[in-house]
């Protein structure tokens, strides 16, 4: 996980692996038979790093709320191999079905069916892993400077656009393109995904 951190999906090899800890590429062979064991074992481990011992004598929105804080603390923590977390097949990496399980036990105290709560999981964990990729802060493939060299051109462009035909679009140019507060945001997009649970649960 901390050559991933540090090199990326691409740097994590057999043979990389091997240097960084110290040992022979056949000393790893006796634990993973090629990369793709190596990266489901990576998956496998993101996935039990969620804490899924919610309070269950909490109420189920506030349940929910903090199972999603505690998946956005991992997928921050580790923005290079998050993305083995969406992609692994969930019997390679198994830890998954505790999160899983607990949050289809929230949703079904909410009163959501089985299909439903199913639903609810697939844009939950969508939205998680929009918030964290869409940060500023983690992209891999650019440098501090780099990254905001691009947002102030994306800004630039934003507010040299016809006044007349995007008055709103000049005005937002600033907030579109920089986030003050990364853990506001991050607060809001939860809120705003549970609030929307919520009322959904409370039309039935």
């Amino acid at each position: 996980m901390a050559l991933t951190d540090a090199e990326g999906l691409d740097g994590l090899t057999i043979r990389r692996l091997a240097q960084h800890l110290g040992v022979t590429p056949m000393a790893l062979y006796w634990h993973f038979k090629n990369k793709d064991e190596l990266l489901d074992g990576l998956a496998d481990r993101l996935w039990s790093l969620v804490d899924a011992s919610v309070d269950a004598s909490a109420p189920w929105p506030s349940r929910l709320r903090t199972l999603m804080n505690s998946m956005i603390e991992v997928l921050r923590a580790h923005p290079y191999a998050a993305p083995l977390m969406m992609t692994t097949q969930p019997d390679a990496a198994q830890h998954c079905f505790d999160i899983m399980e607990a949050a289809l036990k929230i949703l079904g105290d909410a009163g959501f069916t089985p299909a439903e709560g199913a639903i609810l999981c697939r844009h939950g964990l969508r939205t998680v892993t929009t918030l964290v990729v869409g940060d500023p802060g983690l992209k891999p493939q650019l440098t501090e400077e780099e990254a905001e060299e691009h947002l102030r051109r994306k800004r630039i462009t934003m507010e040299t656009l016809s006044p007349s035909r995007y008055p709103c679009l000049i005005a937002a140019a600033g907030p579109l393109t920089k986030i003050d507060d990364p853990e506001v945001e991050f607060t809001f997009g939860v809120d705003l995904f549970v609030a929307g649970v919520e009322a959904l649960a409370a039309r039935r």
